[in-house]
């Protein structure tokens, strides 16, 4: 039963890293570029025994020869024939458990993403309540953009120039002179 449950998290894994970065990804099959964010983010490449080269070959090695992606059942050897050369003093079974350990659970960080900058200056130029002119119109109240509505003079077409005062006022005077 635990060897079962596993499988599953191992499953979720490879799910998770194949999705990553792809809108259209199915979570069916995992790209290369996936496949060696999968294994550093899992620390199965560790520098010594195995560097990013080894797994690049290895997906290489277990892929169809047309494709560029890998199915789960190949991702599986994948792993297998990574194992030997990450636990290299274990047997083939103990180390192909012990990098299905490492592999179970896992999801793809974010590491090295770009933050916010939030330094005096930026902080400055980015608050919409210290704009002035035509860029004042732009944000409500609150601070947030109006969208089209604030880039575009919509025209408003009922017959009467802009600042007109007595604007819409004409059929009120036609049909009181009528009656």
């Amino acid at each position: 039963m635990a060897e079962s449950a596993d499988m599953e998290q191992l499953l979720v894994s490879f799910k998770k890293f194949a999705v990553h970065g792809d809108t259209k990804a199915t979570g069916k099959e995992l790209n290369g570029k996936n496949w060696a964010k999968l294994c550093k983010d899992s620390k199965i490449i560790d520098g010594k025994n195995v560097t990013s080269t080894d797994v690049d070959i290895v997906f290489s090695k277990v892929k169809q020869k047309t494709s560029r992606v890998i199915t789960y059942e190949e991702f599986q050897k994948a792993l297998e024939e990574l194992a030997p050369k990450r636990f290299k003093g274990q047997s083939k079974e103990e180390a192909v458990q012990s990098i299905f350990k490492l592999v179970e659970g896992k999801e793809p960080t974010n590491v090295g993403v770009t933050k916010v900058a939030k330094t005096g200056a930026v902080d400055r130029l980015t608050d919409s309540s210290k704009y002035t002119g035509s860029h004042k119109e732009r944000f409500d109240e609150t601070g947030r953009g109006k969208g089209r509505e604030g880039r575009e003079e919509l025209v408003e077409n009922t017959g009467y120039v802009g600042a007109y005062k007595n604007a819409g006022t004409y059929d009120a005077k036609v049909k009181s002179e009528k009656e």
